[in-house]
């Protein structure tokens, strides 16, 4: 596990301004509305409030969440990366102990705003943490790994299972609160999807006569390979090269503008691909 002082003070800094903005979260948002954010967050929320209701006992927040992502940390050590697991036990600590430590505060009572504007920051502050290469723990943790080892994106997979969450919740405490955290759930997922785009995969197919120099600047850019094939144009019938190549959907626009720098009259589609089967080149986590 090397450290590279700049960079990590870096995330360090990020790290805790997303704790600390996932606390107040809880703290005004989520308590206000009596909402339950899913995954760890939410399950703790869960438990702290069953034991307040029925054994009339306050549990700290940092106890339950701690306990709660023991395993997670350890799938993360295990299989994800030291120094990403590290950051992001920083984050899980800090944020319960913000938790503990803020007061409750309200912004408004509308529960509809609460979990529309509350999933909002959520899936920002989980954004923030991946993109410094932390997580906010507990379910990211195993949508992470998968991700890596399966090549797929599954964070519709992790709301899925929150719903799982919110459904006991709904049973134990009243089904309009459950409904409102599933809004909540989904918004805050739809944030992710638009903040943070590692895992999305965009297909490009690009038609230039520099095959071999687009193809090489594919690779130096993401470390993605390229298929050059054969085209003809159905007008002039004039011969050309396709490049074909799978990457990234946050590494999209640095390959095209370095495309464009190499022939300013390729002609380049990109498409989302919602589902790759065999190898694919992913960063892995330090």
């Amino acid at each position: 596990m090397k450290f590279e002082p700049k960079q990590d003070l870096k995330r360090l800094i990020v790290v805790i301004f997303a704790a600390f903005l996932m606390a107040v979260n809880i703290r005004t948002f989520v308590r206000a509305g009596g909402l339950y954010p899913g995954g760890a967050t939410g399950l703790t929320v869960l438990i702290q409030r069953v034991s307040q209701l029925y054994f009339h006992h306050a549990i700290p927040y940092s106890v339950v969440n701690i306990v709660l992502n023991a395993i997670p940390v350890y799938i993360g050590f295990r299989f994800i990366g030291k120094k990403f697991t590290l950051f992001s036990l920083i984050m899980i600590l800090l944020t319960g102990f913000f938790t503990d430590l803020l007061p409750a505060m309200v912004v408004t009572y509308d529960t509809l705003l609460i979990s529309i504007f509350g999933g909002l920051i959520n899936g920002l502050v989980i954004s923030l943490c991946l993109m410094v290469d932390a997580t906010s723990g507990g379910t990211d943790f195993i949508a992470i790994y998968l991700s890596q080892k399966k090549g797929m994106e599954t964070w519709n997979l992790i709301l899925g299972l929150n719903v799982l969450i919110l459904g006991s919740a709904g049973i134990l405490f009243g089904w309009d609160k459950a409904l409102y955290s599933i809004i909540f759930q989904y918004v805050s997922t739809q944030m992710l999807h638009t903040a943070y785009r590692n895992y999305q995969r965009q297909t490009l197919f690009i038609i230039t006569d520099k095959s071999q120099e687009v193809a090489a600047a594919i690779h130096d850019v993401c470390h993605h390979g390229a298929s050059i094939m054969d085209a003809e144009g159905s007008f002039k019938h004039q011969k050309h090269k396709v490049v074909y190549s799978v990457v990234s959907a946050s590494d999209t626009h640095k390959v095209i503008q370095t495309v464009k720098e190499i022939d300013p009259h390729a002609f380049i589609n990109s498409i989302r691909s919602t589902e790759i089967a065999g190898r694919f080149y992913m960063r892995p986590k330090d």
